[in-house]
């Protein structure tokens, strides 16, 4: 559909808001159903009518669709929370028991291992430093005495040996003797065998404080572990899970439907009520739409019974000559509101006026349009001469609305220079008449115009062409009653129609094709 218009701000007018709009339309189904109404206040009620009705329906359908999605939308939310929670539950857990175990584990711990290779016996750090410094001749302790009162040391060479008064000898032998006993009293310091010595004595308060470290660090360990053990209620890990348990069961409890106060609670209750108000609204428009259609149902069977639906008819006939006249050169007027020849006499509804470039330019073909079931085909003869008459026209066609024509009245038939034809403006298939109704009107004008010999056989062309026109339709009547009686033919009766159909339409071109080699003839 297309709907072109303008609209102007809406206003006050007796308290009420109004807007005012200028709709021009085009499509064909809005202009039948709005055509058969009257011109004025009961079409502008019924368009105000469907307008309204659509609305409410787009809203509604639109409110749908919002609460399915956020119904949707909250279970995917609800799921995802309760995955990632469990997820980062079990890595942190992990995480924290491996980290500890790596450096504190009594049998593999990084920390055990280092204190215990520090300490342990004589293979420990601390007795192979001791025993480097001062055991054996290649020793620190070794050394420097030697460099100090060795034989090659200055006091040696001042003091020979193999000096006269002895002193030496016997102050080398003093020295020697004293230094032995200080070695030896050194060494047995040292000795790990001496469980008085100086060695012994460290070494057993490296063992006592080591114990004591151990036992420290060990307490310190369980400690730390207890920390995070779960089988403890106070402890820190304890605490933790039961914290992100705690909060894990009130984001739960916000989404379960079983708490009556919980957010999704509520949401359910806001979108219960939403869609109970959906419903009355839904059933209110109902009950509006109803009342409505029984309204356009009431003014559409007036309009009917009124002449107003006379008017339509005719303006709908207009509407499809002008459509079949398009592109042809020949002039279309509707005339159904103007006096004509004979004085305030409306007679004829529209002229067909023939143009320049047609083999009978300047004829005229008059067309009456009714839908009134008091017409005989007397009386409507009798109209079409004087419709002629009043017109100023050669040839007349008559046009009969299907549910208004006379029982028994066939739907195409040619009464010397008038035509009458049977047309339903409500099934386009019908349209075929009223085209070929015109096409041999046309052709009539042609005739009564020219006599030549160099015509006569086109002139019989014409003839058999509308002869066979009239035929075709005849036989497209018979179709139509077979379809409506006939059901399980359905498939052969359509195959036929369309058979008919196409031979219609080339007998008109047929039709159409001897006029315009007239023309050229001319």
């Amino acid at each position: 559909m297309v709907v072109n218009g303008a609209s102007r701000n809406g206003s006050v007018l007796n308290g009420t808001v109004a807007m005012e709009l200028h709709l021009q339309i085009s499509d064909s189904d809005l202009i039948a159903e709005l055509s058969a109404y009257e011109e004025g206040e009961v079409r502008e009620e019924f368009a105000i009518s469907a307008m309204k009705i659509g609305t409410i329906a787009l809203r509604q359908a639109q409110g749908r669709i919002d609460a399915d999605t956020v119904r949707h939308e909250g279970e995917l939310f609800i799921e995802s929370m309760s995955h990632a929670l469990d997820r980062h539950r079990n890595e942190v857990t992990g995480q924290i028991g491996t980290c500890l175990k790596e450096y504190f584990d009594p049998d593999s711990g990084r920390f055990n291992e280092r204190v215990k290779r520090l300490v342990d016996g004589d293979d420990g750090d601390i007795a192979r430093l001791i025993r480097g410094q001062i055991a054996g001749d290649g020793s620190e302790l070794a050394q420097t005495l030697t460099q100090h009162v060795g034989k090659e040391s200055p006091l040696m060479q001042t003091l020979d040996i193999n000096a006269t008064d002895g002193l030496i000898n016997t102050l080398v032998q003093s020295t020697e003797e004293t230094l032995s006993a200080q070695r030896d009293l050194i060494l047995k310091e040292f000795s790990l065998d001496n469980t008085e010595g100086a060695l012994n004595r460290l070494v057993s308060e490296l063992n006592k404080k080591h114990e004591e470290v151990g036992e420290s660090l060990e307490n310190r360990i369980d400690e730390v572990v207890g920390e995070f053990s779960l089988d403890k209620e106070d402890s820190a890990l304890s605490r933790l899970v039961g914290q992100v348990e705690k909060a894990q069961r009130q984001i739960s409890n916000q989404f379960s439907l079983d708490e009556e106060g919980s957010a999704l609670a509520r949401m359910q209750k806001k979108l219960l009520e939403a869609l109970d108000d959906q419903q009355k609204e839904n059933r209110q428009f109902q009950e509006d739409v109803n009342k409505a259609l029984a309204n356009m149902n009431t003014r559409k069977e007036e309009s009917m019974r009124g002449t107003q639906h006379g008017i339509a008819f005719e303006d709908q006939v207009l509407e499809v000559v002008s459509k079949l006249n398009l592109n042809t050169g020949d002039l279309v007027t509707h005339t159904g509101k103007e006096a004509g020849r004979t004085p305030r006499s409306f007679t004829g509804d529209v002229v067909v006026k023939l143009g320049d470039e047609h083999a009978a330019a300047g004829a005229s073909i008059v067309i009456e349009a009714k839908a009134n079931k008091s017409y005989t085909p007397e009386k409507a003869l009798d109209e079409l001469e004087d419709a002629k008459k009043n017109r100023d026209a050669s040839i007349g066609l008559f046009v009969w609305a299907s549910r208004t024509a006379p029982e028994g009245t066939e739907i195409f038939n040619r009464y010397e220079n008038n035509i009458v034809v049977v047309w339903d403006e409500e099934d386009p298939s019908t349209d075929i008449v009223l085209r070929a109704g015109l096409s041999v009107a046309k052709a009539l004008c042609v005739r009564a115009k020219a006599h030549s010999d160099e015509t006569g056989e086109d002139f019989k062309a014409i003839e058999d062409a509308t002869q066979n026109i009239k035929d075709q339709i005849e036989s497209l009547t018979d179709i139509k009653k077979w379809a409506n009686t006939i059901k399980t033919n359905s498939t052969k009766i359509l195959k036929n129609a369309d058979k008919t159909l196409d031979v219609l339409n080339e007998a008109i071109d047929v039709l159409n094709t001897r006029v315009d080699r007239i023309k050229h003839i001319e």
